[in-house]
């Protein structure tokens, strides 16, 4: 076995499937071309892996909110990892005062500090308040997320930024001889909404108008603002989950001591995200590029970003939602 097909099966584990999931419900899903595993299921208007959409149902049976619990989701690559290590971070910075001299994030990845509900390890946490991520959009989060009051932080991208971030994410993890696509391919499948948790806008717009309809449940917040002003957009996150800042944690530095910690230029430095693994054997340095805002120029052709920039028009008539240029 090649080494891409190793890392394959480990991130999928299409072959783990149980039969009663691949003969009574994947036969009966809509089907498209994949590329990152040979066939994507549609469910409940999404796209999945196999093994995504087996965490997804098991999620959905199993995983049991509390009125405490902070929720943080995303498209993939959309930012996930920094939201992670932001929250953890502003969340737990009484039990770790002194962030840049002794911290969980100096010593694990943030995916291991924030399980995915997805992932089946969602009942490992004891902490409270438990902190969880998921890629699963709005109307398939299981129903003790939508009944409970706990809280739900959305972190939205540029959509081009966001799918070249998953090209190179995918050619960090060998899987592009194995996927076997072009990139005008990729963007093809991802325009149609036929890419893992896609459609991207429809993934997005859920979000936004549940933030609109629901501020006390759901925050919304622009990868780009983070990077832009992560001072403020952190202290509204904080506001948001009943934790603000106090004028003498600002004055003492510990807001900053905080956005320098879980800055993707200091985590993707550290020795745990260069030369670590997760449980799955994903090696950590593959969640970490460059993490810049309008990268995109420099992987996708003109009529690509056209390609994209067309859906995304077209995605967005009757919204007042704009995403980032």
């Amino acid at each position: 076995m090649s080494k891409s097909e190793t890392t394959l099966s480990k991130l999928l584990v299409e072959s783990k499937c149980s039969q009663e999931c691949k003969d009574d419900l994947l036969s009966s899903l809509p089907r498209d071309r994949g590329f990152f595993a040979e066939h994507l299921y549609q469910y409940q208007g999404f796209w999945y892996t196999p093994n995504l959409l087996k965490g997804v149902l098991y999620s959905q049976k199993h995983f049991q909110a509390k009125d405490s619990d902070i929720i943080l989701v995303s498209n993939p690559k959309s930012g996930t990892t920094w939201l992670k290590s932001l929250v953890f971070a502003l969340v737990y910075r009484q039990e770790f005062k002194t962030p840049l001299e002794s911290h969980p994030l100096l010593d694990n990845n943030p995916h291991t500090l924030v399980p995915f509900i997805e992932a089946f390890d969602f009942n490992a946490q004891d902490t409270s308040p438990r902190i969880f991520s998921t890629h699963i959009p709005l109307g398939s989060l299981p129903e003790s997320i939508k009944e409970s009051s706990c809280k739900v932080v959305y972190c939205c991208r540029n959509p081009k930024d966001a799918f070249v971030s998953l090209w190179h994410f995918m050619k960090s993890l060998f899987l592009k001889d194995m996927v076997g696509c072009t990139m005008e391919e990729m963007v093809s499948g991802f325009c149609r909404g036929s890419s893992v948790y896609g459609p991207f806008w429809d993934h997005a717009l859920e979000y936004w108008k549940e933030s609109q309809a629901n501020p006390k449940k759901v925050f919304f917040v622009m990868y780009e603002e983070m990077r832009e002003k992560p001072e403020e957009c952190v202290m509204r996150i904080a506001e948001f989950l009943g934790l603000p800042f106090t004028e003498r944690e600002i004055e003492d530095g510990v807001l900053d001591g905080i956005i320098k910690l879980c800055s993707l230029e200091n985590l993707s430095k550290l020795e745990v995200n260069t030369t670590g693994k997760l449980v799955n054997g994903m090696e950590t340095k593959a969640f970490f590029r460059k993490g810049e805002t309008g990268g995109w120029r420099d992987t996708l052709t003109p009529l690509l970003a056209e390609e994209i920039d067309k859906m995304t028009e077209e995605k967005l008539i009757g919204s007042s939602f704009r995403f980032f240029c």
